[in-house]
């Protein structure tokens, strides 16, 4: 059932990436195919950060600085997906339309998936 739920986030997250995508201006992605590519590059670029960095400059941590970092990421994102275009603006708008959507569809992140189920 954890494999059905991470399709699930997944496909979730490229809707929201394609409605982003409509939204935004500067901000384009191709089709849903490009979309849900974009969301599996956008989670793992996320969790290498997280990784790295430690989970406060995620996307999932709270601030400017983890609002930052996934405007970044989103930027970087681009050079990986085919049809998928922004500038500099265009990824800290989708970033921050993101984060609004992220309030009324939340999705959980990696890093508390992981705890909720060593519980």
């Amino acid at each position: 059932m954890q494999f059905l739920g991470h399709v699930v986030r997944f496909i979730v997250s490229a809707i929201v990436l394609m409605i982003v995508g409509w939204l935004v201006p500067r901000f384009s992605v191709g089709g849903f195919w490009s979309a849900l590519f974009l969301a599996l590059v956008i989670a793992v670029v996320a969790w290498i950060i997280e990784a790295v960095f430690g989970r406060r400059i995620t996307p999932f941590g709270r601030g400017i600085v983890g609002f930052l970092s996934s405007a970044v990421v989103i930027w970087l994102a681009q050079f990986i997906v085919g049809g998928v275009r922004t500038t500099i603006i265009g990824a800290i708008l989708a970033a921050l339309v993101i984060g609004i959507i992220d309030l009324f569809i939340p999705v959980a992140s990696p890093f508390r998936a992981g705890n909720a189920n060593n519980r």
